[in-house]
């Protein structure tokens, strides 16, 4: 997950906190001061880290509180609650819908990240079940028009351009004209950046948005600039009515937190966030499930809409089936070990899970982590059916072991790894035993069947003592709600 290292430096700063006998304000002061560091060294605004500090300071007053008042559950949810104010522009986005054309224009300055961004952008939506098509209006750099046509190809969207027309104005008519004929439900228009915010390239954005009439403009920027994302935001803003903004090249970058803040202050939502070169690479920005999962939080509604995406839908319930039977074999393995590949990185899959910090999974790790996958699946194909279906490790015997080693072409030493990590999950696994993961739309059966002592078998231990155990968890559950809560939790998202 992006911006893991800000994430990491807050939780541990409120874990010390959490861990200290008494809280009192020289403890609070410390927590307050290391989370102060982390977001400075993340580059957010000075006065906006000021004002943060102030409010939470405000909120939590440890005089006025009662004795009987879980103060590090009131310290946390503080936190989070003031991290989610700072990137949060209060503002929702256009939201393109299916079966109606919409038009989407995309603007920013050259070396952005742009044209990859305009690809991403359709990619994700033809997942969703739209029909995107990409129109180059970019004649102002060489090889523009042939960087759209080569990721377009790969992604199997259509696109249009031109290598003779000049006028970026004609090429956009034309491009949108074309694909709202072939019932193309969202037409993406990729425009000329430039070096400096020149008056030239705002003229020309001017005259692409007035002939194609875009429903929405979203300006491209890249987060490696920090907290001077505030000021190209706005700029932009004034000359083109900007509706939304991607912020790229949040993967290895440590000023991340800062451009999501200072585009929050101009008040254009952030809608996604690119984490890497590749077409996944690229998740929404939700505030509160990207805040939830910065401190380890875990996002279950991003989780669950994950396993709707990948896990057939004739297989959905059998698999919900088997998660609260808490039965797990080895076949059951393997066929979540073809799912986590197809969920994307891996890393942003896990950041999902509660109690999962996204530190245990650094950008470099994944490569390992997904071959590490591959080569337990190459055993796993070398066992036989009574092998995958079975529930006890014990059946492994020697000669079974060797067998399936000679058969992968693996060691002994790897097999039994292989064994050691499946005993992992499967104790993971049973301690889902009895739990109700809801479908989409499922949600006020889940309301009525969950309670605090099912809640607190689910949740790990380490995030349970964070919370103030079964009482921080109880107070957390009546403030937030039961159906807001559980809506968060385990895929609320798709009830809207």
């Amino acid at each position: 997950m992006v911006l893991a290292e800000l994430g990491g430096s807050i939780s541990r700063a409120l874990q010390k906190m959490s861990n200290a006998t008494i809280i009192d304000e020289k403890v609070l002061g410390e927590c307050l001061n290391e989370i102060t560091r982390a977001l400075m060294h993340a580059d957010v605004k000075f006065e906006m880290v000021r004002d943060m500090m102030a409010n939470i300071k405000r909120i939590v007053n440890l005089e006025d509180l009662a004795a009987g008042h879980n103060k590090r559950r009131i310290i946390q949810q503080a936190v989070f609650n003031e991290l989610c104010k700072m990137m949060d522009p209060g503002k929702p986005s256009f939201t393109p819908k299916k079966g109606k054309p919409s038009i989407v224009m995309f603007v920013g300055l050259q070396g952005s990240g742009k044209t990859t961004t305009c690809t991403k952008y359709a990619y994700y939506h033809q997942r969703k079940g739209f029909k995107p098509a990409l129109v180059c209006a970019d004649t102002f750099r060489a090889g523009a028009f042939d960087q759209l046509k080569q990721n377009a190809t790969k992604a199997n969207i259509p696109f249009y351009g031109s290598y003779m027309e000049s006028d970026p104005v004609k090429i956009a008519v034309e491009g949108v004209e074309r694909f709202k004929k072939e019932n193309c439900d969202l037409i993406i228009v990729d425009t000329s950046g430039r070096h400096m915010q020149e008056a030239a390239l705002f003229e020309e954005m001017r005259q692409v948005s007035e002939a194609t009439r875009p429903d929405l403009v979203i300006f491209v920027m890249d987060g490696s600039i920090g907290q001077m994302a505030f000021a190209q935001a706005q700029a932009f803003k004034q000359s083109v009515p900007v509706g939304a903004v991607i912020v790229t090249k949040m993967d290895g970058h440590a000023k991340g937190g800062g451009a999501l803040s200072a585009v929050a202050a101009t008040k254009s939502p952030v809608i996604f966030i690119g984490t890497g070169e590749h077409m996944d690479e690229f998740e929404v920005f939700d505030v509160k499930p990207f805040v939830s999962r910065l401190l380890g939080m875990g996002d279950w509604s991003g989780f669950m809409d994950k396993i709707q995406e990948v896990v057939p839908t004739d297989q959905q319930p059998e698999l919900l089936q088997k998660l609260s039977e808490g039965s797990f074999t080895l076949r059951l393995m393997y066929e979540q070990f073809q799912n986590i590949l197809k969920m994307g990185p891996i890393g942003q899959v896990f950041s999902m899970l509660p109690g999962f910090s996204a530190e245990l999974m650094p950008k470099g790790h994944e490569k390992e982590s997904q071959a590490k996958i591959k080569r337990y699946m190459t055993m796993m194909d070398s066992m036989t059916n009574e092998e995958l279906d079975s529930t006890s490790p014990k059946i492994f015997n020697e000669s079974r072991t060797m067998r399936i080693a000679r058969g992968s072409g693996r060691s002994v030493r790897d097999v039994m790894e292989m064994l050691d990590e499946y005993k992992r999950l499967a104790k993971i696994w049973s301690k889902m035993k009895g739990l109700k993961i809801p479908k989409k739309g499922e949600m006020s059966a889940l309301s009525r069947n969950m309670n605090v002592q099912h809640m607190s078998k689910v949740l790990p231990p380490q995030m349970l003592k964070q919370i103030g155990g079964m009482g921080g968890l109880q107070s957390l559950m009546k403030q937030m709600g039961s159906k807001d809560m559980m809506g968060g939790m385990f895929g609320g998202a798709g009830d809207k």
